[in-house]
């Protein structure tokens, strides 16, 4: 089991369930994320502290513990555009040097004390200009507090790497704007680009002349699409804008018909997604919110990890959804009886996806995350 074409992949069947790694295991199994919001992993704490030092009044709770719950209960509506509006908070205690290079240091840490070895994390440079930042400042800041976090990880044994993809979004018309910004801080920090926001009445082809652009630089982008809006979305990011990867993708599901003998069809959008090895970042607890799906049983991750499509899990936002990398997988294995085969699986479908250089991802297969795994696998033997 090491690639994602189908040859070795255990999908769990067959494995008994004292097979399945416990939350200890699932914590301390090397992960990569690709698709987690800057400004949604806050810890709620923080979001106090920078409200009551920069004169913040707008917070729902002032107790970090309440104000977590807050966010998790107000994101959990089952509508995108409500899920969204949780950010007006996040947004706004994010808008100082300080507090940026704060945040984006403790999300380093957080994700490297859960097991994340290699994390791209994004967020939206024109929602952090109200103090008075320019655009370069509020980059150079994230990259900062990144390499900060890196640090601190690497002092308390952890290693991480994490880089940034600017995204723009995508009611606005700053798109191109943003596009440039990533290509200067290219190889220093910003991996990529993005665009986020409500699918809805805002197809990715509003920001063609940014995506043409990146591509002559030969630059690399993911675009969210298929979220809230269906297979359109995905066709127009793939077909008209050239994505390397789908932001969530989930509702190519739609496209793929299962018959009550268990057959299964792919039309033709699904098997160019899967025959071209798309990147699918798909974030369980996120689409259950926001209602791309009912339940983890119903996730259509369970299908397309069984289809051998390039699916990846991830985030989306922790602090709105209260969840983590080692939560998504426990969820994962509760659901689908997954084995750390399944995670590793997902795990080296995501360093593959990553937007750093090949040699770069080859080694962190090749060096952290199958010796990891590997470890993990022996102490079954010897229990």
């Amino acid at each position: 089991m090491t690639d994602d074409n189908g040859r070795g992949g255990s999908a769990a069947a067959g494995a008994g369930r004292a097979a399945l790694p416990d939350t200890d295991r699932i914590r301390r199994a090397p992960k990569v994320l690709l698709h987690d919001h800057l400004d949604g992993g806050l810890r709620p704490g923080t979001v106090v502290d920078i409200a009551r030092e920069t004169g913040y009044s707008g917070l729902p709770e002032s107790d970090p513990e309440r104000l977590g719950a807050w966010f998790r209960e107000a994101a959990d509506s089952g509508s995108l555009e409500r899920y969204l509006e949780t950010f007006a908070h996040t947004c706004a205690v994010l808008q100082t040097r300080d507090a940026l290079v704060r945040v984006a240091a403790e999300c380093a840490e957080d994700l490297a004390a859960d097991g994340v070895v290699y994390a791209e994390v994004r967020y939206a440079p024109e929602q952090h200009l109200q103090g008075g930042l320019s655009l370069e400042q509020v980059v150079e800041a994230v990259n900062e507090g990144f390499r900060e976090g890196e640090r601190r990880a690497y002092a308390a044994g952890r290693r991480i790497r994490v880089g940034a993809l600017l995204t723009a979004m995508r009611h606005a018309a700053r798109s191109l704007e943003i596009a440039e910004l990533a290509n200067r801080y290219r190889d220093l920090g910003v991996v990529g680009f993005d665009i986020a926001g409500a699918e809805a009445g805002f197809p990715p082809t509003r920001h063609l002349d940014a995506f043409e652009y990146l591509k002559r630089e030969n630059n690399h982008f993911t675009i969210h699409a298929g979220e809230a809006f269906g297979l359109p979305s995905i066709w127009q990011a793939l077909q008209w804008c050239g994505a390397d990867r789908l932001g969530h993708g989930v509702r190519i599901i739609d496209d793929i018909h299962v018959a009550e003998d268990g057959t299964v069809k792919l039309g033709r959008l699904a098997a160019y997604v899967r025959d071209k090895r798309i990147p699918l970042e798909l974030c369980p607890t996120s689409n259950l919110q926001t209602g791309a799906a009912a339940s983890y049983a119903e996730h259509p991750i369970g299908l397309l990890r069984r289809l051998y499509f390039r699916a990846t899990v991830n985030t989306d936002n922790r602090l709105m959804s209260g969840t983590s990398m080692t939560r998504e997988f426990e969820e994962l294995v509760r659901t689908f009886h997954y084995t750390l085969d399944d995670m590793q699986w997902f795990t080296v479908n995501a360093m593959k996806s990553a937007f750093i250089p090949f040699d770069e991802r080859l080694a962190m297969i090749n060096e952290v995350i199958k010796p990891g795994y590997a470890g993990l696998k022996s102490e079954w033997l010897f229990r």
